[in-house]
């Protein structure tokens, strides 16, 4: 453990509410700090990074493709004559924000005001005020959506699905996930993961999906997630480009990212995971304390 890598950080961060970090470096742990006793929380849209990674492996198990129609999957929730855009809405556009929408949908309250039961439904029947795939809009419809085609190729809900195929395998044991008013996993955000475990997921990607010699992700997989797939039109270095449900940000590096300040931030130049469980509801972006008194020093 390097005692002195986080030091600067904690210093600076004091007026933060961060409740742990992690760094994991050449596969190893060798820094940490708990604020707060290491417990699981919400990741808020961290989780899309594992919806990200079940559309992943249900496309390696050959159950779809990036440009099978979102409405091939779901003929009984679609409106009667449904629009060009919505036929043409694919796969990929629910991974990468491009739905089509002009606002953002299933957002923090709107879940709970809206009188829809079958949130399927009321995603689809949303006027697409765009063509697929033209418009970066941060929301939640296309990776609740994804989840659901798992639901539906499957049979299985979403955490069901990832039980065996991710959780177990990386030694997490049943984690807890809203859910939409029918029960299934909210693919969005909502699932309860401590600080160690959201390093594990990270260290997985950044070892090409393979753990222990077994291939969790595909390699491809974890190729095509490193990538910006969709510019989001945005200055900030830790924002401006968008992959399958994963922020890219600086020096090659891409993450799952949560609300109030949940990462895990895979820094494949440094060979480098860091791990963040917080509640950050102030203006400070915590990246910039990553990027100015961790990464250097990695």
């Amino acid at each position: 453990m390097d005692i002195n890598l986080l030091n600067d950080f904690v210093d600076k961060t004091k007026h933060i509410m961060i409740n742990n970090i992690l760094v994991l470096k050449d596969g190893e742990k060798v820094a940490a700090y708990n604020w707060e006793p290491e417990i699981r929380q919400n990741q808020y849209s961290v989780s899309k990074s594992f919806t990200s990674s079940a559309i992943g492996i249900a496309i390696e198990e050959g159950l779809l493709t990036l440009d099978d129609p979102v409405i091939e999957f779901f003929p009984d929730k679609v409106p009667d004559n449904p629009s060009e855009r919505l036929q043409r809405l694919k796969v990929r556009h629910l991974l990468t924000m491009s739905v089509g929408h002009a606002e953002s949908h299933l957002m923090a309250e709107q879940r709970y005001t809206t009188d829809e039961m079958d949130w399927v439904k009321l995603s689809l029947n949303i006027p697409l005020d765009h063509e697929p795939g033209t418009r970066f809009l941060y929301s939640n419809v296309g990776p609740y959506l994804a989840g659901m085609i798992i639901r539906r190729l499957t049979g299985s809900d979403l955490l069901e699905y990832l039980m065996p195929r991710l959780f177990e395998p990386l030694g997490i044991w049943l984690p807890t996930w809203e859910t939409d008013p029918y029960g299934n996993s909210f693919g969005s955000g909502g699932l309860m993961l401590k600080v160690s475990e959201i390093a594990k997921f990270g260290q997985l990607y950044l070892q090409g999906g393979e753990w222990e010699g077994k291939q969790i992700i595909p390699v491809r997989w974890v190729e095509e997630v490193s990538k910006t797939q969709i510019q989001t039109g945005s200055d900030s270095p830790y924002n401006a480009g968008y992959s399958y449900l994963f922020w890219r940000g600086p020096e090659g590096s891409y993450r799952a990212d949560g609300k109030y300040g949940q990462y895990s931030i895979i820094m494949p130049d440094k060979n480098a995971v860091i791990a963040i469980n917080s509640f950050n509801t102030g203006d400070e972006n915590i990246l910039d304390y990553v990027w100015e008194y961790i990464y250097p020093k990695l």
